[in-house]
């Protein structure tokens, strides 16, 4: 859930990259990490739950025209490797406001990356939440690899229904479509979040 501080006239917005093990999440995030000035972002932070580990950092505060007379600041997390624990999954996604959930293109791979929707769609709703109220992107990576599903089977599989939702092919190892990926869940964020109805935010200031 966004944090607002009236104070200061900024919102803090959670964004979790989410998906089975080994699909590129924690390796998305390092990757947004390291291309990032110094300035604009905290040092990554890793926490260990036992054997589960997550990845954090910050992106310094953004303006935006849409947002005025308040700026965002995005907490980026994913866990890395194998998550044991359902706890964990859980706890990643407590306060959660945007989700990119991060598929394995790799053919070998579906049973993993639809065991890791389900996964996703249960521990929302642990957390009171779901994917009609959490905007949230797909990440289709892995696409500079051999034997990867197509694009038409990936969005039938993960992109189908009434409610379809932006979706990019990547590579997080190079760096192909990880910008766009995480400018367009900050967008749809930013977005929400303008419409003080929806926010908690008063009115946007009106010229005269």
């Amino acid at each position: 859930m966004a944090y607002i501080n009236y104070a200061q006239r900024e919102i803090t917005l959670k964004i979790v990259f989410y998906g089975a093990p080994f699909c590129g999440r924690a390796t998305t995030v390092k990757y947004i990490h390291e291309m990032l000035p110094k300035s604009l972002r905290t040092e990554i932070a890793w926490q260990s739950r036992g054997e589960d580990r997550l990845c954090s950092f910050e992106l310094a505060p953004v303006k935006d025209a849409v947002l005025v007379p308040f700026t965002a600041q995005f907490q980026i997390y994913a866990l890395s490797g194998v998550t044991r624990h359902i706890s964990t999954r859980s706890l990643i996604l407590r306060g959660v406001d945007g989700i990119v959930f991060t598929v394995d293109s790799v053919w070998d791979r579906m049973p993993e990356n639809s065991a890791a929707f389900e996964d996703l769609k249960t521990n929302l709703e642990a957390n009171h939440l779901s994917l009609d109220s959490v905007p949230w992107v797909l990440q289709y990576n892995k696409r500079d690899q051999s034997h990867i599903a197509p694009l038409s089977y990936l969005e039938m599989a993960f992109n189908a229904g009434a409610r379809r939702v932006p979706a990019f092919e990547t590579s997080a190892i190079r760096g192909d479509g990880v910008f766009e990926t995480l400018n367009a869940m900050a967008r749809m964020l930013i977005l929400k979040f303008s419409k003080p109805s929806q926010a908690g935010l008063p009115p946007a200031p009106t010229s005269a």
